[in-house]
């Protein structure tokens, strides 16, 4: 890794972000032959990608295929045009065949040429467990864990686990069902103690845990093949202009890049990738593309702060169009807000505890408004199409005593770890009576009072007949499977005290982008090529027209157009990588 300074370099592929699509892009492009750089504006490399939970969605991939599991590209199909609707499926046909048919040989590349190495998914189900083509696992994988001393001094350069997801700053992933159940079950007990005391003592030897897991992994994985290909990595330098070989028009040829040491011109022989991690951060596109924050409302993103459209800005400016008419511009989470020591606030996104059982979601009238423990995304839509225009779009997780010791509630971890600090700070509302916990909330206690009473009448007996919770495979996975009761994600909300945690709107990312064609080149106003211009990742419109039909779904088309542009780039065709 260097910092550059004034002066020219050429290479034959210029890099701009180091999140899953920018480095799966580097590095097979290096892989091909191609010299390679990386610019990353931050400090850090690894992007969103680092602080994700790493899976890709990726059909048929090997993994799958060594268990046993057999498809045929009509099962994805069929799936993605019950969750997208024909007309995105139409739209985007072209990317998403693209997408299905060279996601498995992405894997296989990655496992064969490079540092990256797979855990299967194949008991992962789909979010859309009701619709046409839905499987109940075997379309996923994750990556393996990874030990970031590998990376040596570049480890350094590694963002970071984020600190509001992790425990004394661990990576966390595949594991992450031992820290659930570490307060109650002596095998996760041993094995956290086992994780804690490594973490320690790798904190004395490298300053930081060497062991990286998901997301972190994933980068981790990446740079240390890219490291190893000779792919040059620049840190702190932010790309301010994509050059052409003509002044308004002809192939994008470079771009200048501005560092703490002044500004350089890198031209590309190949070509420029776009990789900036789209929009998280730009409040001026989200009071455009974001309908909540349009009418005067805040989204709260848990991406990092400093992905803040560069991608978009720099296409745009020669002539890139742009992909805004989707279901949806973000990929949407609940969040909760997190006061910070320093007078700031973290954005907690709500994955995990909505779906265990003894936990209910509630809007200002104290109605329930969706099945808790269904995707993230499909949890906003649903508070979205709640809230009435002009009220501010918010609501709230309730559970009992029983439920926050045993699993947490949002950033309020279980026993033992203590309430008091989220308590005072207002994080965390805890009342005596479900009717109380409602004033403090200003929720209405009536309308609280008689949700409960039907919840947990129907919970008693493992039911909920308002939005069929626990009857999908993945509604089961969110839950508890050590649950006593006959439905894993419901219980009753009986023992006091009572706790509630108000939600709000956040992403994971956006979905809004720069048109491309099946090989991830930008599209210009009529649809032409731009030529030497790629795009992938989040700064890529989203092939999926805005919708969200399984976990993994950005990482998987970022990592594989990644792969895909970067043959396109090379003059190599695809059926013969590796």
């Amino acid at each position: 890794m260097s910092q550059g300074g004034d002066h020219e370099e050429t290479v034959d592929l210029l890099v701009i972000g180091s999140g899953a699509g920018a480095l799966s892009a580097a590095v097979t492009a290096a892989h091909l032959g191609l010299q390679v750089t990386v610019v990353e504006k931050e400090p850090l490399f690894g992007g969103t990608t680092a602080w994700s939970g790493g899976w890709m969605w990726i059909p048929r991939n090997p993994l799958a295929v060594a268990a046993g599991i057999q498809e045929d590209l009509d099962g994805p199909r069929h799936y993605l045009r019950a969750t997208l609707g024909g007309a995105a499926c139409d739209a985007a046909q072209d990317r998403l065949e693209s997408f299905l048919a060279h996601g498995p040989a992405m894997v296989a590349f990655h496992q064969a040429h490079t540092a990256l190495r797979f855990i299967d998914g194949n008991t992962i189900p789909d979010f859309h467990g009701r619709a046409e083509g839905a499987r109940e696992g075997g379309r996923s994988v994750c990556a393996a864990p990874f030990d970031a001393a590998r990376l040596g001094t570049l480890m350094h350069a590694l963002r970071p686990p984020r600190d509001i997801l992790s425990f004394l700053g661990m990576s966390i992933g595949s594991d992450l069902r031992h820290f659930q159940r570490a307060n109650r079950a002596a095998d996760s007990f041993r094995y956290v103690a086992g994780r804690v005391l490594r973490h320690g003592l790798d904190h004395l030897t490298h300053g930081q845990g060497r062991l990286r897991m998901g997301g972190n992994a994933l980068v981790a994985a990446l740079l240390a093949s890219a490291q190893a290909l000779g792919v040059r990595l620049l840190a702190g330098q932010a790309a301010r202009e994509l050059l052409r070989e003509k002044a308004s028009s002809g192939r994008v040829t470079g771009a200048l890049v501005q560092g703490p040491h002044g500004t350089q011109r890198i031209s590309a022989r190949r070509g420029v990738v776009l990789a900036c991690g789209g929009f998280p951060g730009d409040a001026t596109r989200q009071a455009q593309l974001f309908p909540h924050v349009a009418q005067g409302g805040s989204h709260h993103s848990a991406a990092p702060a400093s992905n803040t459209g560069d991608g978009l800005r720099l296409a745009e400016h020669i002539g890139a169009a742009l992909d805004t008419t989707l279901a949806d511009a973000g990929a949407w989470a609940p969040v909760s807000r997190v006061p910070r020591a320093d007078g700031r606030f973290a954005h907690f996104p709500h994955l995990v505890e909505r779906g265990k059982p003894g936990l209910i979601a509630v809007d200002a009238r104290g109605e329930r408004f969706v099945d808790e423990a269904g995707n993230y995304h499909s949890f906003m839509r649903a508070l979205f199409a709640r809230t009435p225009p002009g009220q501010p779009v918010q609501a709230w997780l309730i559970a009992d005593h029983r439920f926050q010791r045993r699993y947490g509630l949002g950033f309020a971890k279980p026993w033992p770890f203590p309430l008091r600090e989220l308590l005072a700070n207002g994080y965390l509302q805890r009342a005596g009576t479900p009717e109380a916990l409602a004033h403090q909330c200003g929720i209405d206690p009536a309308g609280l009072a008689r949700t409960l009473a039907r919840t947990n009448a129907a919970a008693a007996q493992g039911h909920d007949p308002d939005f069929g919770r626990g009857e999908t495979a993945y509604d089961r996975m969110q839950g508890d499977a050590e649950h006593s009761g006959p439905n894993r994600c419901v219980a009753p909300i009986v023992q006091a005290p009572f706790y509630a945690v108000r939600i709000v709107p956040g992403s994971l990312g956006t979905f809004a982008g720069v048109k491309t064609d099946a090989h991830a080149r930008a599209l210009d106003a009529r649809g032409e090529p731009i030529d030497g211009l790629y795009v992938a990742g989040n700064d890529m419109a989203s092939e999926r027209g805005g919708h969200y039909p399984s976990g993994g779904i950005t990482l998987g088309p970022a990592m594989t157009f990644g792969y895909i542009l970067a043959h396109h780039a090379a003059g190599r065709p695809l059926d013969k990588a590796g």
